[in-house]
């Protein structure tokens, strides 16, 4: 996606900017690609929109790259995809995703792979 950063080596941006914390847990601001070669997440970061990139694989037909990519991110944060709901943007390639139960901290602390 143009304007991502990679998440690879010592130059790794920021992320905590596509983080919000609110009263159920962590809401994600995630910038998708459906149709990809590849899962992938985060796959980069797009420090204007301040969102973290998620491709997958699936198409954006009949809610599969939505199936897609709570699967992804439930993996990545190691808990159960129950505890991952797309909040608003459903249609949308930019998406806000939110981690019940979880803090922003151990969010964070995980997609960096701490």
């Amino acid at each position: 996606m143009p304007g991502n950063i990679p998440l690879c080596g010592a130059l790794m941006p920021d992320i905590a900017d596509a983080l919000l914390e609110d009263l159920h847990g962590t809401l994600i601001a995630i910038g998708v690609t459906a149709g990809a070669k590849t899962n992938s997440f985060p796959a980069g970061y797009n420090a204007w929109r301040k969102t973290i990139g998620c491709r997958v694989t699936a198409p954006a037909v009949d809610g599969k790259a939505n199936r897609a990519i709570i699967s992804l991110v439930s993996e990545k944060l190691a808990i159960s995809a129950a505890k991952v709901n797309i909040q608003s943007g459903a249609t949308s390639s930019q998406k806000r995703v939110l981690v019940e139960g979880m803090g922003k901290k151990e969010v964070l602390e995980r997609l960096k792979g701490k």
